[in-house]
């Protein structure tokens, strides 16, 4: 489990590597390896996600999080260029050792850059930076001393390749593939075999880049945003069928499809973090239309599903404020009445094969 800082230097777990047995974490079964709960707080709109959040701000609703029993926190380098590990850092400091799980990624550098000065930049409303795609293993192990430093933490539990896949990289996507394969992936396997993390695997918004990994490499997780939620599961549910034979734990981010079903009273405006369109909309309207009717909140529906799936380890949330935090909790436990899920399958929203949550949890 996570222990309190201690002094690192450059590639201090690289040289680790040498000195212990190869594959001694990785004897043990992926779901030993990965201790995740659910309500998971995602950290990207600390790190200024689409607008600022003050420093106050963002340490109150981690600060909440935590005083309401939020035990998983999932991170990025890319998440406002650091900003968001260094605020988890902060809120984590004086949190006791064994009482928290974090997940940070690897892939992108982040340089300076005083050009990148506009409002928004990378999605973010940060400056002076830019985050540049490294999968090398040299980039990896720097990107994890990094983050180590930003987090103020000698290890964490749980290590992902973020945004491996045709989606990030277009027609860039066989050669670097090749190089997660062959550079990044071992050196994340190396990391966990030195017992600097518990578990590695990948944090991707497509699917089918996962189903070109689990067959080539032995990963322990994959964090999949928004493609198994109310909105969408078709494509996801052969992916997790295959994880679940594997024992690969998959854990759910972006359960409300970026912002389209986060609002109580109607569908957002964005899908996949652009602007949605006339189809999804629809499709998001019969959902609010159906809870409507039943009397359920969306944003309870969208955490709660995805939980009912055998392969899925947790769900994990965006939260910006201590509104947000508190919101998330009250979604996550709330009963629902089983009547929702039939509806919601008769109404052409869930999958005839996609599980859904104890039909005995209300009436």
């Amino acid at each position: 489990m996570t222990s309190r800082p201690l002094a690192v230097t450059p590639h201090a777990h690289a040289s680790r590597m040498a000195d212990v047995p190869a594959m001694k974490a990785s004897m043990q079964p992926a779901r030993a390896r990965v201790r995740v709960s659910s309500p998971g707080f995602g950290t990207a709109p600390i790190g200024n996600l689409y607008t600022g959040v003050g420093e106050d701000e963002a340490q109150a609703a981690l600060r909440r999080a935590l005083q309401l029993g939020i035990h998983y926190f999932d991170t990025a380098p890319y998440y406002g260029h650091g900003l968001a590990e260094r605020r988890l850092g902060r809120a984590l400091a004086d949190v006791p050792c064994g009482t928290f799980t974090v997940s940070t990624k690897v892939g992108r550098r982040i340089e300076p850059d005083a050009a990148a000065s506009g409002p928004i930049n990378d999605g973010f409303a940060v400056s002076g930076s830019r985050a540049v795609f490294d999968y090398s293993r040299d980039g990896v192990l720097r990107s994890f001393e990094a983050s180590l430093q930003r987090l103020a933490l000698d290890r964490v539990e749980i290590l992902l390749l973020h945004d491996v896949g045709r989606l990030a990289h277009g027609e860039r996507h066989p050669q670097m593939l090749r190089q997660a394969l062959e550079e990044a992936l071992p050196a994340m396997a190396a990391l966990r075999d030195a017992g600097a993390v518990d578990a590695i695997g990948i944090g991707v918004n497509e699917v089918e880049v996962c189903l070109e990994l689990m067959p080539r490499f032995d990963l322990d997780c994959i964090m999949l945003a928004g493609r198994y939620t109310l909105l969408e599961q078709s494509s996801a549910l052969g992916l997790l069928a295959e994880a679940q034979r594997r024992g690969v734990r998959v854990i759910v981010a972006g359960p409300y499809n970026s912002g389209l079903l986060g609002n109580p009273y109607g569908p957002g405006d964005t899908y996949d973090y652009v602007a949605a369109g006339a189809g999804v909309l629809e499709r998001a309207r019969a959902i609010y239309a159906v809870c409507a009717e039943q009397r359920v909140d969306v944003g309870a529906a969208a955490l709660q599903f995805p939980l009912a799936h055998p392969a899925v380890a947790a769900v994990v949330a965006g939260m910006r404020n201590v509104v947000e935090v508190e919101c998330t909790i009250s979604r996550s436990s709330q009963r629902l009445p089983a009547r929702i899920w039939s509806r919601l399958r008769g109404a052409g929203i869930i999958a005839l094969d996609a599980p859904v949550p104890d039909m005995e949890q209300g009436t």
